[in-house]
């Protein structure tokens, strides 16, 4: 059995003063936004006491879906790197940005020039997407729709080649003898009504229609803060999980007191029985009480 935990959206703190000149930019609304009230929706004890109680769980991998950032600061980056670091060594953690983590032009070139090595694939090279990671019987294939946008959006976008590369590989690993569990990750809800007007991947359809065709048995995203399970259409019928995360730092009291929200993470075992590949997912995190227990199973295969 290969233990996958799946963790998003932790919004690394505390977010330093900006220079006058950094906000010069979309930064301004975004540091305001912070001031007023968001960086009092994200606990980093809670994330703190969230990554302790998953290193006992001691997980085989680890993902981990994007917004390691908040406005895209030079100072955001090694903080960053920092917290991957605790999350373990680039061999057992993969990531994939969000929109935070590119949140002006310029801001994901620095984030991925510090923590390139979590995006490293099995031939070493850094930042370039799709990646594939290949661990136990997984086969990881990161993507990347964290684009800088105006303010006050948040959307986010794959583009024709990674599309297309992306497709390429998940067919190639799908026409393996023994085929591995082809999970995808990605930080924005990937398929259509996914996120509203404005914090939507643009071409969730085209990603979907990508899948129809390809195929995966797994895709983990995050984006929404909220806990979720939706179902896209495979080849020969077969429907595929996509599987969103809440935010791993959503502080109790705020928005987190409705259940979805509360900062968790999702812990995946694959085993394979008669050459098939078999999913269970199990929730960890902040229950009504502000501890960190076990929350129950999540239902994969939906209705």
């Amino acid at each position: 059995m290969f233990r996958l935990a799946h963790l998003t959206d932790p919004h690394v703190g505390p977010l330093a003063r900006p220079r006058l000149r950094q906000l010069f930019s979309k930064r301004a609304t975004g540091y305001a936004n912070w001031r007023r009230g968001r960086s009092r929706s994200h606990d980093m004890e809670v994330l703190a006491a969230l990554v302790a109680d998953m290193r006992v769980q001691s997980p085989d991998h680890v993902a981990c879906t994007g917004d390691l950032c908040n406005i895209g600061l030079p100072s955001e980056w090694e903080t960053a790197r920092v917290f991957l670091e605790a999350l373990g060594t680039p061999e057992r953690v993969s990531f994939v940005p969000g929109n935070h983590d590119a949140y002006v032009r310029g801001s994901l070139d620095g984030l991925l020039g510090t923590c390139g090595p979590w995006t490293a694939d099995d031939a070493g090279r850094r930042g370039c997407f799709p990646f594939l990671r290949r661990r136990g019987p997984v086969a990881l294939v990161g993507l990347s729709s964290a684009i800088p946008t105006k303010p006050f959006a948040a959307s986010g976008r794959l583009g024709e080649a990674q599309l297309a590369a992306a497709e390429a590989l998940l067919v190639a690993l799908g026409s393996e003898p023994d085929r591995p569990c082809r999970v995808v990750m990605i930080h924005h809800p990937p398929h259509p009504g996914g996120a509203v007007a404005g914090r939507e991947l643009k071409d969730a359809a085209a990603f979907t229609a990508m899948i129809g065709r390809a195929g995966a048995e797994l895709i983990l995203h995050g984006h929404n803060h909220v806990g979720s399970v939706a179902h896209v259409p495979g080849p020969d019928g077969l429907r595929v999980p996509v599987v969103g995360g809440p935010s791993a730092s959503a502080r109790a009291g705020t928005h987190a007191d409705l259940p979805a929200r509360r900062a968790a993470y999702y812990l995946y075992a694959f085993t394979c029985e008669g050459g098939r590949h078999r999913i269970s997912a199990t929730s960890r995190g902040l229950n009504g009480s502000g501890l960190i227990e076990d929350l129950g199973p999540l239902d994969l295969a939906g209705a």
